[in-house]
């Protein structure tokens, strides 16, 4: 298949939910989403009705499944769940707070059909990520970092610090995530610095998570807030 979309079966699945979140959907709008051609996407309707799938074709208008038809649950995968997290802990800093409660029960019920280990790890990272405000810098690590902070991975970065104009080479077990003055902070424990700190996700240049893990460290969030409360100024990366 060449196509620079998504695959098939994921595809096909992805419609499939599409079509059950929406009343209903257009060809064009389905081709645009998933950047392949109406055409596509007409054999794509196809194969899922002879699966089995009611779907009901209104001319000129689009497609839309028939009523009462329900899926199974969709299954989240982890990255996809420790992306509702974060996304929760935007939310939260909203000043409507009926808002904020709709989202809170709607985050409730996708947690209700994760996997029991996604569940645990999902609801782990919840307590590990804290936004102050959306951020405007660019990073590309935070997914991979949630990875490994609810895995216990260690990870490798290069670190760029316009202090002394250098860049380091750390091996570090990621702690927590946390948004402070626009910028993603990983906050990690730093083997060559034998201590937490903090580093900014914009001046990490390159990460690669290891095969090795750590033992969680037996303090909480609140606790390191307190501790670096305690020393006044959080040291230098």
């Amino acid at each position: 298949m060449n196509e620079n979309g998504i695959k098939r079966l994921p595809r096909l699945t992805a419609i499939l939910t599409l079509l059950q979140s929406k009343k209903l959907v257009t060809a064009a709008e389905l081709a645009d989403k998933f950047l392949v051609s109406k055409r596509t996407i007409y054999r794509d309707i196809k194969a899922l009705e002879r699966s089995g799938v009611p779907i009901i074709t209104e001319e000129g208008r689009g497609y839309a499944l028939m009523d009462n038809y329900r899926v199974p649950p969709v299954r989240f995968s982890e990255s996809e769940a420790n992306a509702l997290i974060t996304a929760e802990q935007l939310i939260l800093q909203n000043k409507d707070v009926s808002f904020v409660s709709e989202y809170t029960k709607a985050i409730d019920k996708i947690k209700s059909v994760l996997h029991t280990d996604t569940r645990n790890k999902a609801n782990f990272l919840s307590t590990r990520v804290t936004a102050e405000q959306t951020h405007h810098k660019t990073s590309n690590y935070l997914t991979v970092l949630q990875l490994a902070l609810t895995n216990f991975n260690l990870v490798q970065i290069s670190y760029y610090s316009p202090v002394n104009d250098q860049k380091t080479e750390r091996v570090v077990e990621p702690f927590a995530l946390h948004t402070h003055n626009q910028n993603w902070l990983l906050i990690a424990f730093c083997r060559k610095r034998n201590d937490f700190r903090a580093f900014r996700l914009d001046r990490i240049q390159d990460l690669s998570v290891l095969n090795q893990t750590f033992e969680p460290h037996n303090i909480t969030f609140e606790e390191y807030v307190n501790l670096c409360q305690i020393k006044c100024s959080p040291p230098l990366p």
